[in-house]
């Protein structure tokens, strides 16, 4: 009964359906990638902003066309009177990328005051009763003083 049947034609047929197998394997493989990357794609876009019947357009224009600048003034050139720092106060620079804001006490609900650029000299001359807010001086021979938010300033070396 079985000897109609060739052993050629019987370890060609298992070649096939294994070759055929893995094809298979390597199209779903490949199919599903792409889905995935598909997707991937498409959820790390931002959706457009939403408008609504009452959004002032004239106020979205006007917002669009005011650009925050931050003006660095420069450091003048320290003279020897000037150089004495109060008792506990010591010298600083500001260590947040994006600059700090100066309040006019030490409350993230206090009145913006100005603000401190990256990097800017200060002179530290105290802090709040919890530590978290430190009083600053912008510049040395300056009046202008307040409030900002403690630890993004970091101590400097004397320059004697």
């Amino acid at each position: 009964m079985y000897r109609n049947i060739p052993k050629t034609m019987n370890l060609s047929g298992v070649f096939k359906f294994i070759v055929g197998f893995f094809l298979a394997i390597l199209i779903l493989a490949g199919a599903t990638v792409a889905t995935a990357l598909y997707f991937a794609a498409r959820l790390s876009e931002l959706p457009e902003r939403p408008t609504f019947p009452n959004d002032n357009l004239q106020a979205k224009v006007a917002a669009k066309k005011v650009t925050p600048q931050v003006v660095a003034t420069p450091t003048p050139t320290p003279t020897p009177e000037a150089e004495k720092l109060e008792p506990g106060a010591y010298k600083a620079v500001v260590t947040q990328p994006i600059g700090l804001i100066l309040r006019d006490s030490p409350s993230t609900d206090a009145t913006r005051i100005g603000g401190i650029a990256y990097q800017e000299k200060v002179v530290v001359l105290g802090e709040s009763d919890d530590k978290q807010w430190q009083k600053v001086r912008v510049s040395q021979d300056s009046d202008r003083t307040g409030w900002v938010k403690g630890g993004n300033t970091e101590k400097v070396a004397s320059e004697n």
